[in-house]
């Protein structure tokens, strides 16, 4: 089943079946999908205890109800078609990725393929086109094939992996070292010539999410501003980066019209796919995609979905046993760390690019959610004082904290709606 999941993350990012004349149109991705299906269900694998599991179907249901609610039955088998995949690839990477070595080895193919897509960029900036017939974007910003057609969807791929790459990096021997840190400059080169500015401020994120965690919030706050000095400098578009310029001002009306959808249809939204149906412009933010085409019912499970995520990776690293008095638990806990590190980063930068990109249901996002699934599922094996998490004794917390952010977003484009003007 392993291989199998590595392939189908490997023909997702890679995606060759959308440029190879002899794949374009051969089902490649779903058959690998069902074969990867087959083979879990025959090893007789057991869905692990976390929340993400039920939060994750409940969410799909709600995709399909939303759909029916908006007078489209259609629209069931649609998003079967659609999120169908992405929850099955979620429920077999957080079942079967539950160790550390092989959590690091699909983050190998995922920094690789990552890696391969960045230097597709560099040739394509470099001649106008690359290797998979896709030239550059009109603007001169780098893409790639299929799902990443977007340079900001390309971008948000390159932010994701970084810090595993640097996990990598840090793992590896004298040979392997060299190696990924190529992987990790070329990247960040990748992420560079997206020239996304999502994706620049999300790499800004996870290195100041690290300083934070290593030197305290006032050396991150510093540092930050500096980077965001030297962004402003190399790139034009981040000189943009205001409320007034035109395609943030864009943004922040697609924001507007998304709450104005949010309380027109309150319970169940006006549908998943529909949003561009009521505004010419997509969202540019998946909370604001979410909260308008699901509704609030929707809303909160993704929230919760995500928020159980991050609490997971924290509580690794909140949980620090005393190194004299409790050994054993030290030293697992050591060997942990680095990993929830990791993938807290990687989540930090992740949807620092997602609140000013419309990816709400992207399949790189819900592959990393799986992964820290199943490294929490993991980690509570090897650590037996890690606490399991539970729908029925915190679900309810995601009411008032979806609340929160709702009003949290109306502040805020009030304010960026008065800040245009």
């Amino acid at each position: 089943m392993f291989p199998l999941i590595l392939l189908y993350v490997f023909l997702t990012i890679v995606r060759p079946q959308e440029y190879i004349p002899a794949l374009i149109g051969l089902p490649v991705l779903p058959v690998v999908l069902v074969l990867a299906f087959a083979a879990w269900i025959a090893s007789g694998a057991r869905r692990p205890h976390a929340p993400q599991f039920l939060i994750l179907l409940a969410f799909f249901g709600v995709l399909m109800l939303s759909e029916v609610a908006n007078g489209w039955v259609g629209g069931v088998k649609d998003q079967l078609g659609k999120f169908g995949p992405v929850v099955l690839i979620f429920f077999m990477i957080a079942s079967a990725c539950t160790t550390q070595p092989r959590i690091r080895t699909l983050m190998a193919v995922m920094v690789m393929c990552s890696t391969l897509l960045a230097i597709h960029g560099i040739g394509q900036h470099r001649t106008g086109i690359g290797w998979t017939g896709i030239p550059l974007a009109e603007d001169g910003r780098i893409r790639y094939a299929g799902i990443f057609d977007d340079p900001n969807d390309l971008g948000m791929l390159f932010v994701s992996v970084f810090p595993m790459g640097c996990l990598l990096f840090k793992r590896a021997g004298f040979i392997g070292k060299p190696f990924w840190l190529v992987c990790i400059l070329t990247v960040l080169y990748g992420v560079y010539l997206t020239n996304s500015r999502g994706a620049m401020l999300g790499v800004l994120v996870v290195i100041g999410a690290y300083i934070w965690y290593r030197r305290g919030m006032v050396v991150a706050a510093i540092l930050g501003a500096a980077g965001l000095a030297v962004m402003k400098m190399l790139s034009s578009r981040m000189q943009e980066l205001d409320a007034g310029e035109e395609s943030a001002s864009g943004r922040v009306d697609a924001w507007y019209e998304g709450l104005q959808m949010f309380k027109s249809h309150p319970l169940f939204g006006v549908g998943p796919g529909n949003f561009t149906d009521y505004n010419p412009l997509t969202a540019h933010n998946s909370f604001v995609l979410v909260l308008a085409e699901t509704g609030f019912v929707g809303y909160v499970l993704w929230l919760a979905l995500i928020g159980y995520t991050f609490w997971m990776v924290a509580t690794v690293l909140r949980q620090k046993p005393d190194a004299i008095t409790e050994p054993e638990r030290y030293a697992a806990w050591s060997e942990e760390r680095p990993m929830a590190l990791t993938l807290l980063l990687s989540l930090c930068g992740m949807f620092a690019c997602a609140f000013f990109l419309s990816r709400s249901y992207m399949i790189v996002l819900y592959v990393v959610l799986a992964i820290v699934t199943g490294f929490y599922v993991g980690a509570r094996e090897r650590i037996d004082s890690l606490p399991s998490f539970s729908m029925t004794e915190s679900g309810m917390r995601w009411i008032p904290a979806a609340i929160g952010s709702i009003a949290g977003l109306f502040v805020l484009v009030s304010i960026l709606l008065r800040t245009e003007g």
